[in-house]
């Protein structure tokens, strides 16, 4: 089972750039052509988040689109920069998006592994929440399957990072709560998230809890607290997430631009190595 993980697409209106400067549609195209050319190719894609930039209609019709060219099955969830009823409403077919009243959350099995997309925004906010309704709902999948290792996928982070102006918009609503139910359920392999727009990994409740970068622009790492924020164009990359029953989940970084090679390991005469 192969899981690719991308997040904080940030799509715009066709022909807008996001914060004038990044032309994220064409990021998102790019990132999609990567998955494209994974050989072997995910048997899911998960996107966490800020799928676009500010959720108008005119972004989610472009994203739809542009979903359209992945074969595999497509989980969402949103992020602070999205439109909860815009998202739930423009991309409907989406597997998940209409399984709960109120929030974009979901839960499936995908073969040995079940995934569960947790919906942590405010909306008017850009930090995130977990109110009682949500945790309870959490508790509830969990509870489902207490033998089959589960991923856990949210926007928002729900560890401190180090970089000062995105931990004060990362989970502060709901922490604790939520790192308690995640205690109680230990076949959580894994914590997901994105909205921080680079690779960070930390233990949180005993497992392991991942933020992808971002497909499109990063955030710099300052880990001085020094406002205002900025982004870069750091390479852009997106997590795979490998579930083999002898190794259980592996993951790894690949990267949406190709870089030289691939080149042989031509080894010198001296090589010490048998």
């Amino acid at each position: 089972m192969l899981i690719a993980h991308l997040t904080d697409l940030h799509v715009r209106p066709h022909g807008l750039p996001a914060y004038r400067t990044a032309e994220t549609n064409m990021l998102t195209e790019r990132a999609i052509d990567a998955v494209l050319a994974l050989d072997p190719r995910p048997d899911a894609v998960l996107i966490t988040g800020d799928l676009t930039d500010n959720g108008l209609a005119a972004e989610y019709e472009n994203l739809k689109r542009m979903l359209s060219r992945l074969p595999m099955p497509v989980w969402l969830i949103p992020g602070n920069h999205d439109r909860r009823e815009n998202l739930k409403t423009i991309l409907a077919d989406h597997p998940g998006l209409s399984d709960h009243p109120h929030f974009a959350q979901w839960a499936t099995d995908l073969g040995p592994v079940r995934l569960i997309g947790l919906d942590t925004v405010v909306p008017g906010s850009g930090a995130g929440r977990l109110c009682a309704e949500r945790l309870a709902w959490l508790e509830e999948r969990l509870a489902e399957a207490p033998g089959k290792p589960t991923i856990v996928a949210m926007h928002h982070p729900a560890f401190v990072c180090g970089i000062h102006h995105m931990d004060r918009i990362s989970l502060i609503e709901g922490t604790a709560e939520f790192e308690a139910v995640i205690r109680r359920h230990p076949q959580v392999v894994r914590v997901l998230a994105g909205h921080h727009h680079r690779p960070i990994q930390a233990m949180f409740a005993g497992t392991l809890a991942m933020v992808a970068p971002s497909v499109a622009h990063q955030v710099v790492l300052d880990l001085n607290d020094r406002p205002p924020a900025h982004f870069n164009f750091e390479p852009a990359a997106f997590h795979l997430h490998l579930w083999t029953e002898g190794a259980g989940l592996v993951s790894h970084t690949a990267y949406v631009e190709k870089a030289p090679g691939p080149f042989p390991f031509l080894r010198d005469p001296d090589y010490p190595g048998a």
